[in-house]
């Protein structure tokens, strides 16, 4: 890969697993795709490859170029992918490998993959501050970060790790997104907010980094991504808005 055709790096991470980081990765590249910008999209997630899936592509396949180059699957005009998934025999087979093997097909996830000319590159790293988001943040020393989080404590606090895993390495931080904030009850239309409200806002002020919005749980996230076609493909969804503005947020503070 050369880098200087990517002429923006997205890492978009979390403290802690289950809070809809790849949900919030998959559709904001699927809105910056619709802007006719050019993205490319690198699951990182080597235990959790779960992006082909929620893209609907994962029967496509992912072919090498020569011996250094591999060629991601395009997804649609705008948007390619790569992910382990295609490397692996089944959707059930485990991925069962130590450090060294992970840090291996990071890089060349991240070195071999012949994106072309990119107009963002977002990698869905997995949760924590281990090895690969480690390894990711050092191969791509230039990229912003997006900590993705839930209202609740439990998360906050992983959270917090991650905006000072990414302060450490010197990754500038575009914002944080506070995902599952919050039910609307389809039958009174009230608000129910289960997992607390506005602890995202709250870290993002104490930590003075951008709060990007709250994406509220909405049953039609969970069928569109299991369905392969990300809610945001939905125009008239409001959570195609919600994404929508997190996305003018980003592309204003680039």
């Amino acid at each position: 890969m050369e880098s200087d055709k990517i002429k923006n790096h997205l890492l978009v991470f979390s403290g802690k697993g289950g809070v809809g980081k790849s949900t919030v990765a998959v559709n904001l590249a699927i809105t910056l795709a619709k802007k006719g910008l050019k993205v490319g999209l690198l699951d990182a997630d080597i235990h959790g490859p779960n992006l082909a899936l929620m893209l609907g592509v994962q029967e496509k396949a992912i072919f090498s170029c020569g011996e250094n180059f591999i060629l991601p699957v395009e997804v649609n005009k705008n948007l390619l992918l790569v992910s382990i998934a295609y490397f692996i025999p089944k959707t059930d087979t485990p991925v069962i490998w130590r450090g060294p093997a992970k840090m291996k097909i990071i890089e060349r996830f991240v070195k071999e993959v012949s994106w072309g000319n990119l107009d963002w590159l977002i990698v869905d790293a997995p949760p924590g501050t281990g090895d690969e988001p480690l390894s990711i943040a050092q191969l791509l020393p230039k990229s912003r970060a997006v900590i993705v989080t839930t209202p609740q404590d439990v998360s906050l606090l992983d959270s917090t790790k991650a905006i000072n895993f990414a302060k450490e390495l010197k990754l500038k931080v575009s914002g944080l997104i506070e995902n599952m904030s919050g039910l609307v009850c389809p039958h009174c239309g009230e608000t129910i907010n289960i997992f607390k409200k506005d602890g995202g806002k709250r870290i993002a002020k104490q930590y003075k980094i951008p709060f990007l919005g709250s994406i509220p749980i909405d049953p039609e996230i969970v069928i569109s991504g299991d369905n392969g076609v990300p809610v945001v493909m939905n125009k008239n969804s409001e959570i195609t808005k919600i994404f929508s503005a997190i996305v003018e947020k980003l592309l204003i503070k680039k």
